[in-house]
């Protein structure tokens, strides 16, 4: 299966389970990896035979900055839901990274990673 990879987008949205983090919001780090039959673009050389990625960027960017998630697995989530429903893929790998997070402890980072794929696919 080929993939196309939208790797480290980066978004400012509000999410999280703290008032504070709905209030001030923060920094979020996307990967989308998005898993179909690429041939038929690679063949034509047309846009409209294979994935839009800046439509689909445009998606997770909406997503991010617009809705608000208690949780990073809804948050990346939504956003496989979204990607498999308005574009032609078999499956989609999503990564949701959050820099900063509310707990007591040393860590670089929090990451919340989900895969998706189409009823019937493998």
């Amino acid at each position: 299966m080929d993939r196309i990879t939208l790797k480290n987008m980066i978004f400012y949205g509000s999410h999280g389970v703290s008032p504070a983090e709905r209030e001030l919001g923060q920094r979020f780090e996307i990967d989308l990896c998005m898993f179909a039959d690429l041939s038929r673009g690679a063949a034509s050389d047309k846009l409209h035979n294979t994935i839009d990625y800046g439509k689909a960027y445009a998606v997770v960017e909406h997503i991010v900055t617009h809705r608000v998630f208690n949780l990073l697995e809804t948050l990346a989530h939504v956003i496989a839901q979204e990607i498999l429903a308005g574009f032609p893929v078999e499956q989609v790998d999503v990564v949701v990274r959050k820099p900063r997070v509310p707990i007591r402890g040393t860590l670089d980072l929090v990451e919340v990673a989900v895969s998706r794929s189409r009823a019937g696919a493998p």
